[in-house]
């Protein structure tokens, strides 16, 4: 009996170190998580200093709940879009730690400009294609002259007693893509402009043929970019990083480690994409209340306003680069981003617009298109002879101030299907 007593207590006794065993490793794994939880919550939404202004999206939720005005929604999701783009910038480059410079490079492209495809869509979606063709267009303008504008004038400033020079070969190659969309942009208008004024755009055979013609030209321009991309990531990636930048990159990846792991990038990155959509969503809807209570003409919040908002992120990084005299890194994000939005966001509206049945064409009337042939070609003046200094900062950011100026008085309403311009309204 007292044999089975003491096997009895000794079977008692393991299982109780067995219990605790398993409740000490219970409480090491919820302290862990909660530790993981703390990091990430502490790089994602403290790691920057636009967390200021992330109570502004509870804020735009809580006013289209209880049916605010329209101008405040608006004002409220425009501030909470800042520090989003920027944060999906970050998470990309944490999600990049683990797949590689390839993907990675991939991933950057894709959602660099989230911000501009998801209010672009949302524009779709809600048929306002002269919202989507101005902010589209603003995008565009803003990378070229504002950013590299803003990136040229801090970089020589700050090394004004160096001569600035970066690799002419990345800005060719980004200068003949942004040609192409121009060509592609302006043969719409022209096609329209040719059969003179007797012909306007009640005519349905030169709308459809017009439509047809941005549909064709579009599929052109994406596989333009698809073979821009096979062309920067995989057969020529010399012509975007020079030995330098390599020599560092490759000190600074064996340094650096990624902040948050792989799953938690990807969940706070589709958790900031869905915000971002919704915040979108608000903007698009209440863009016109915006603009009538503020007195501002449409086309000014959608190409200035939007676009500055939603390159934040790009913009401070090209600075930064170009006060390190880095100007090969401050060229590529910003003609990037403008090549990214002119050949692949662009046609894949005109397409998604195809497939849901909405005319979204590429005739953004002689106004806006010849805004930005006269960017490309004060871009290509720029870059021409591959050094800077802070005189071509400053001729860019006043051309972009006088685009700007332009369109703030530039208040024809947009509600008149047909007006000369040809820009088609929702």
């Amino acid at each position: 009996m007292g044999s089975l007593r003491d096997l009895e207590n000794n079977v008692g006794e393991e299982l109780e170190r067995k219990n605790d065993e398993e409740i000490i490793m219970k409480k090491k794994k919820n302290a862990q998580i909660f530790r993981i939880l703390l990091v990430n919550f502490q790089e994602v939404i403290l790691g920057t200093k636009l967390c200021l202004l992330l109570p502004a999206i509870p804020l735009a939720i809580l006013a289209q709940y209880y049916h605010f005005a329209r101008p405040w929604i608006f004002a409220f999701s425009l501030l909470g879009l800042a520090p989003l783009a920027e944060r999906v910038s970050f998470l990309t480059e944490q999600i990049a730690h683990f797949t590689g410079p390839t993907v990675g490079g991939l991933l950057n492209a894709t959602c660099g400009n989230a911000t501009e495809m998801i209010i672009g869509l949302f524009a779709l979606y809600q048929r306002k294609i002269h919202v989507l063709k101005y902010s589209l267009l603003g995008s565009i303008l803003s990378n070229l002259l504002l950013v590299l504008g803003s990136s040229l004038f801090c970089g020589g400033l700050a090394n004004i007693k160096k001569e600035q020079r970066f690799d002419r070969k990345q800005a060719d190659v980004n200068s003949l893509l942004l040609l192409l969309g121009l060509l592609c942009h302006m043969l719409p208008l022209m096609y329209r402009l040719a059969l003179g004024p007797s012909i306007n755009n009640i005519n349905n055979n030169v709308a459809t043929s017009i439509l047809g013609l941005s549909r064709v030209s579009s599929i052109g321009m994406l596989i333009a970019y698809a073979a821009y991309l096979f062309f920067q990531l995989k057969t020529h990636r010399q012509f975007f990083e020079s030995p330098e930048e390599e020599e560092e990159e490759n000190k600074v990846s064996e340094d650096e480690e990624a902040v948050i792991g792989f799953w938690s990038s990807f969940a706070w990155l589709i958790g900031m994409t869905i915000t971002i959509a919704l915040l979108s969503e608000y903007v698009v809807g209440t863009i016109e209340a915006a603009s009538d209570s503020w007195g501002i003409s449409v086309s000014f919040i959608s190409l200035i306003v939007l676009p500055i908002v939603g390159n934040a992120a790009e913009h401070a990084g090209s600075i930064i680069f170009a006060l390190k005299n880095k100007l090969d890194i401050s060229l590529g994000v910003a003609l990037g981003s403008a090549s990214q939005i002119s050949m692949f966001v662009v046609p894949l509206c005109v397409i998604m617009g195809w497939i849901i049945g909405v005319d979204m064409d590429l005739d953004f009337s002689i106004l806006e298109t010849g805004s930005l042939a006269f960017s490309i070609i004060l871009i290509a003046f720029t870059l021409q002879d591959g050094t800077s200094h802070y005189m071509k900062g400053v001729i860019l950011c006043l051309a972009y101030c006088a685009i700007g100026a332009c369109f703030f008085f530039h208040k024809i309403p947009i509600n008149i299907e047909n007006y000369s311009y040809g820009i088609m309204s929702a």
